[in-house]
């Protein structure tokens, strides 16, 4: 469509050895989690995760969609099973027999060659794998369910459990909520339901059809669960939440695949842990962390103790699938008459003024917008939650700029000096202030920076506010691609103890733009306040091409360029 080359850098391969069975409450799930505490948030950074070894015949289709929707969160560009049955009976349940025929041909191309090489493998034995719970504030720290309640004594988190939530694209498999059905009803048995809130979120209109049709949905509201819409709710942090304060220390439990701070109800207090929905469920039942549904016991409203069986619920329905309300609204067959007309009043859409084109200068003196510490996400730097009513609207969403992110000078959040008056305020609003006074700025990072959601705006805002450069231990691949499209520029630290070197009151010049060249360096130059200078070096990954989008000053710029023949 964009008359451009596509590119991605060869990655490597991680091989996870999948053998054993799953089986009680090991779910799914529970492989991601384990893999995420072995590999850490950035250990599968430019590297594809392949599965596979006789346990794969034992996780269903939907399963292994949540084991790869989850690779997003070790850095993976992308993870991948190898084409089974349980793939090929998913495809004839949702309407695609041709596909699973087609595919049925072509085995030898979807499943791995004998003694295929891998660059490192990491091996699981399912019939032992314990089920998982990650958390909080990241998804790699990694605890067995067991000792999930030692580590929250230890570390002074709350242990009641304030909300269960299941579901989202992650684990809203009909399996998922049939599983956490089976749960619910021994529970309901023996008289009890959920001890805190409890919110279902189907993850398509066709899930939440089926379960409402089979009585699942029925059985989670008895419960007292809330079906939500099938969207991404809390997950992403649309969420009104009322039953805490904002800025009240608690904890959740959710079946998603992200809990950063403040992601899913933007308080910053909130100790979000990923479980499997199965385990949701349990803690929801139980109210507590502290509880592992293999050996702890329950209390039923006769007073008499039980100890759940485990869950268990089948893998596709029996009826087949209901496909919901259709609210599919097709196109015109001819567009080409059609003119999108946006009101300059509207607060929800803005059209696009394209950025500025590089003037073919180094970039000098550079101001230092913030300097962050420790973990800064695409949540950091462009919240979710309320803020995406302006996903049409950049110059609005951009008054979420870094609202969480840790800055270097007072570790505080969303408070920074401007350089040129010295009076502090949000950063939103000092890079505005920059941007007025034709002042580029820069920003400064940690490790793994803009990991998390593949969030467009993470790139958009700071080049609309007038961000140049962003300076980095390391980062994560999708945000430092997006950043080059945006005709920023992503450089990261030779000597990773460099960020150390660097305050926010320094001045930042990048020398030798103009030799700007695959796989060569770039020379940093630090002025400091007492009129000294140091060089470091800074490295970079751009290619010809994404070269050709910074000194266009946009991907897009340079698709305009070359549909013009330039």
């Amino acid at each position: 469509m964009a008359d451009i080359p596509w590119e991605l850098k060869c990655p490597q391969v991680i091989g996870v050895k999948l053998t054993g069975s799953l089986s009680g409450w090991t779910s799914p799930k529970d492989v991601i989690l384990k893999v995420a505490g072995i590999l850490t948030v950035k250990g599968g950074t430019g590297a594809i995760v392949e599965y596979f070894g006789p346990g794969v015949e034992s996780i269903s289709c939907t399963g292994m969609g949540t084991i790869c929707n989850m690779g997003a969160e070790i850095g993976a560009t992308t993870s991948i099973f190898p084409y089974n049955k349980r793939m090929h009976n998913y495809l004839v349940a949702t309407s695609r027999k041709d596909i699973a025929e087609l595919a049925d041909q072509n085995t030898n191309l979807l499943t791995p060659d004998d003694g295929a090489p891998y660059d490192r493998i990491v091996e699981i034995n399912l019939s032992e794998l314990e089920p998982y719970i990650n958390g909080p504030f990241t998804p790699d720290l990694a605890h067995t369910v067991d000792k999930v309640g030692a580590a929250a004594k230890k570390h002074n988190w709350p242990l009641e459990v304030k909300v269960g939530l299941i579901g989202s694209c992650t684990n809203s498999s009909y399996e998922d909520m049939g599983r956490c059905a089976s749960i619910v009803k021994q529970a309901m048995s023996h008289g009890l339901k959920s001890k805190c809130l409890f919110h279902i979120t189907p993850g398509s209109e066709q899930i939440r059809a089926t379960i409402e049709r089979d009585g699942i949905a029925e059985i989670l509201r008895s419960f007292g669960g809330v079906v939500l819409a099938n969207a991404c709710g809390p997950c992403i942090g649309q969420w009104d939440r009322k039953d805490v304060a904002k800025g009240e220390k608690n904890t959740i439990v959710t079946s998603y695949n992200r809990n950063f701070t403040g992601r899913n109800d933007a308080n910053p207090n909130t100790h979000c842990f990923v479980t499997s929905p199965e385990i949701v469920t349990a803690m929801s039942l139980a109210g507590t962390l502290d509880f592992d549904p293999r050996r702890d016991e329950l209390t039923g409203s006769d007073g008499k103790k039980f100890k759940l069986d485990d869950p268990f619920a089948a893998e596709l329905p029996a009826l087949g699938f209901d496909p919901g309300e259709d609210t599919f609204q097709a196109p015109p067959e001819d567009g080409s008459n059609v003119n999108v007309e946006v009101s300059p009043e509207s607060q929800r859409l803005q059209l696009l003024t394209p950025f500025d084109k590089w003037d073919g200068k180094d970039l000098e003196d550079m101001t230092i917008l913030i300097k962050t510490v420790g973990k800064c996400t695409t949540d950091h730097i462009s919240a979710a939650g309320p803020w995406l009513r302006f996903r049409g609207h950049l110059d609005n969403i951009s008054n979420n700029l870094f609202l969480t992110a840790l800055s270097a000078d007072n570790n505080e959040m969303n408070n920074v000096q401007n350089k040129s008056t010295k009076e502090y305020g949000s950063v939103p609003d000092t890079a505005r202030a920059y941007k007025a006074a034709g002042i580029k700025w820069c920003v400064i990072g940690d490790d793994n920076y803009g990991e998390g959601s593949s969030r467009e705006h993470a790139a958009l805002e700071p080049r609309h506010l007038g961000g140049r450069a962003i300076i980095v231990r390391s980062f994560a691949r999708i945000h430092e691609t997006n950043l080059k499209k945006q005709g920023m520029l992503p450089l990261t630290f030779a000597d990773p103890a460099d960020y150390d070197k660097i305050t926010p009151d320094d001045k930042i010049t990048l020398i030798g733009l103009q030799q700007l060249a695959p796989g060569k360096p770039v020379t940093c130059r630090v002025k400091k306040t007492d009129g000294k200078s140091l060089d470091i070096i800074l490295n970079h990954s751009f290619n010809e091409l994404q070269i050709a989008w910074f000194k266009a000053g946009s991907a897009l710029n340079r698709m305009k360029e070359i549909a013009a023949g330039k």
